[in-house]
């Protein structure tokens, strides 16, 4: 019975293919051995497929196939893994059917056994043939939007009568294209009008009539044309115009009952999808004088308004907020003209009404404030840009979101027309130590807790503040008589033996206090003694180099107060001699009062230092600031963490001779010069911008 089955099988593919050949196991029947292998393949012709029928199956049975295995690929990927003992029906049930390669594709075989088996088995054996592949009855996809045919290697499409085949060779369109061109009416429907329009549909209808005529449009009540359950044409009309198109219309809602087209040439274009069952549409096509449009252009408002307009007649044309004329390719500031009616139906002039355009604005090079989403920029009326920073040590200054306005200039929500500003982020150190320590003899600070503290080093060792990247500030008698491109300060280092061209910050500009009187032989008078020194360029801020907080303009100091003062002054004596520290250090002290302030030291019987609204002095039992601190920074609140930020209260001046342990240094107040000190920076900036 089993032969019978499999020759009545045999034949059955004989009669539809060529059998190409048997492919077995290393010595079927009588058993393979161990390590046996064997690797086959075989490719299809075009349009063909290679299929594999096994007729026995005996292989050693394992878990997933590991020991011995027939394994069968299509174009490289693996279909099917056999193993163990399979009966013929069972093979050609569940096994056979999966066994067939792509179109056109190649099929392979891989079989194995390893060291040994328990008992002997016969392998297996298998035929394969190489077939024609029926796509209209196995492919769905073959693209055939009415009838297919199959033939030996491939198929092709045909449609039915009244459809022409496309030019790719699948799709069945209706020939419905129609040039009407010099008839004054007539009708124009959809293609098999009444009855349901034809699938696949692309209809062209062409009218054209003398040019001192416009073609008007009237469809019957009945208009059927395909609409999604959204209100999307699926299936759609539209006119087109020289001046533009009309639609598209769909659903059951015609278009407006004499439409006037404003034209004497106009396409009517129709084109419907494979599916549905809709009527279409019917459409009656007269002629009448040209008149001129309500609308001259676009986004814009004509005054007198009337429904249309007869030869001769003039408009004021107005652009729509927002919109400015266009002439000839070049936009003007003006947003209206007047223009007349021809008998064309033309108006003349007519110019586009276009969107303000803002441009793109100004941005510093510096890279740290940033337009978000620049790749995808639009600068027109309404149109919204968004800025931010760059850098966690910036904040913006400003509004974030601009808008496009009417006028051509970028607003943002409260009315700001400036672009916002990336200001730093001032007085808040990332490290704080709970060393207390003196500077006459006081700890040693950790990198980081003063990130403001610049060190000068020639021609006068001292101190300076950073209060933004382009900025610092000094003691004028720092810095007097110094050339101004010759300063050269470091900055993010408390090792004063440490310091490398990393941490060079070059001066370009020193700005003494116009008032600070230079010059003296014997200084009696150290009132404005306060310079700003401008920075080659900015500094990269970071957590060991950042800006001090300017405080407010002439703000009071009260007695007692705490602040902290910092430098690289003289720090003991050894010997008579001055020991000079080679690290920074810093201490907190405490305001004196105004009486104590003004007793003052002399320096001879008859020359007393001068104390001024200008200066306060501060101090502490065995602590204070002393010489080689000057142009430091007094530092308030007291540097403890969680009283951030801090401001520079006070710049280091001037005081007794160390030596003398009166613990007492007179320090310039900063409030007094906020307003000197935001001036002269804006003036010079500006003046850099300009030149630029």
């Amino acid at each position: 019975v089993t032969h019978l089955s499999l020759l009545l099988l045999l034949l059955c593919h004989l009669a539809s293919s060529m059998l190409l050949g048997w492919v077995e196991s290393p010595g079927y029947p009588h058993g393979y051995g161990p390590h046996a292998s064997l690797n086959w393949s075989r490719c299809a012709r075009k349009g063909h497929t290679v299929s594999l029928k096994f007729i026995h199956l005996d292989l050693e049975d394992s878990q997933d196939c590991e020991n011995d295995a027939v394994k069968i690929s299509s174009n490289g990927n693996l279909i099917s893994v056999l193993c163990g003992k399979r009966e013929f029906e069972e093979l050609q049930s569940t096994v056979n059917p999966s066994l067939l390669s792509s179109l056109g594709g190649c099929l392979s075989l891989s079989f194995h056994s390893d060291y040994s088996n328990t008992k002997r088995h016969t392998g297996f054996r298998a035929f394969y043939t190489d077939q024609d592949f029926d796509e209209c009855r196995d492919d769905p996809d073959n693209g055939c939007t009415q009838f297919c045919h199959n033939f030996i290697g491939g198929y092709y499409c045909s449609c039915r009568h009244g459809y022409d085949l496309d030019k790719d060779r699948h799709t069945c369109t209706v020939g419905c294209n129609e040039d009407l061109s010099g008839l004054n009416r007539g009708f124009i429907s959809s293609p098999s009008w009444p009855a349901p329009y034809a699938e696949n549909a692309n209809c062209q209808y062409t009218l054209s009539v003398e040019d001192h005529l416009q073609l008007q449009l009237q469809f019957s009540g009945d208009f059927d044309v395909e609409q999604s359950p959204d209100g999307q044409c699926i299936d759609s009309l539209r006119i087109e115009t020289p001046s533009g198109t009309l639609g598209p219309f769909c659903g059951q809602k015609p278009p407006p009952s004499h439409l006037l087209t404003h034209s004497n040439h106009v396409h009517i274009r129709f084109t419907s999808d494979g599916f549905g069952t809709n009527k279409g549409f019917r459409l009656h096509f007269t002629t009448r004088e040209k008149v001129c449009p309500a609308v001259v252009t676009q986004h814009s408002t004509s005054s007198p308004q009337q429904p249309e307009y007869q030869q001769g007649q003039t408009v004021t044309v107005t652009c729509d907020l927002g919109y400015v004329m266009n002439t000839q390719g070049t936009k003007v500031l003006s947003s209206q003209y007047v223009t007349t009616c021809q008998s064309t139906g033309i108006w003349t002039p007519n110019y586009i009404c276009e969107p303000v355009d803002c441009g793109v604005p100004y941005i510093p090079e510096d890279g740290i404030l940033q337009m978000v989403d620049s790749e995808d920029l639009h600068t027109q009326y309404k149109d919204q840009i968004q800025f931010n920073c760059t850098s966690k040590y910036y904040r913006l200054e400003g509004d974030d979101i601009y808008t496009c306005s009417a006028n051509g200039e970028w607003i943002s929500d409260s009315g700001k027309t400036e672009i916002p500003k990336c200001i730093e982020v001032c007085g808040r150190p990332e490290r704080f130590s709970a060393n207390v320590g003196r500077i006459l003899g006081g700890k040693d600070a950790n990198l980081g807790e003063l990130p403001w503290q610049l060190l000068i080093k020639q021609p006068r060792r001292g101190g300076a503040s950073l209060i933004n990247d382009r900025w610092a500030v000094t003691a004028a008698h720092v810095v007097e008589d110094v050339n101004e491109n010759s300063l050269q300060m470091y900055g993010g280092v408390i090792d004063g033996r440490k310091t490398s061209s990393s941490n060079v910050i070059q001066s370009e500009r020193i700005i003494i206090h116009p008032n600070y009187l230079k010059g003296m032989e014997q200084r009696t008078n150290f009132d404005n003694d306060i310079a700003l020194i401008r920075l080659s360029s900015r500094v990269n801020l970071g957590p060991d180099l950042l800006p001090i907080c300017l405080p407010e303009a002439r703000m009071p100091l009260m007695e007692n107060m705490l602040g902290t003062v910092a430098g690289w002054g003289r720090t003991e004596v050894r010997a008579n001699t001055f020991i000079t520290s080679v690290m920074l250090k810093y201490a907190h002290i405490g305001v004196y009062s105004l009486k104590e302030c003004q007793n003052t030291f002399s320096l001879s019987p008859n020359q007393r230092m001068t104390f001024t609204d200008n200066m306060f002095c501060a101090g502490k039992k065995d602590t204070d600031s002393c010489r080689q601190d000057s142009g430091g920074p007094f530092v308030s609140p007291m540097l403890v963490e969680g009283k951030e930020p801090f401001y520079l209260t006070g710049i280091v001046s001037w005081g007794p001779p160390c030596h003398q342990r009166q613990f007492k240094g007179y320090y310039t107040k900063v409030g007094n010069y906020v307003d000197w000190i935001k001036q002269t920076i804006d003036e010079i900036e500006k003046s850099y911008t300009e030149e630029r």
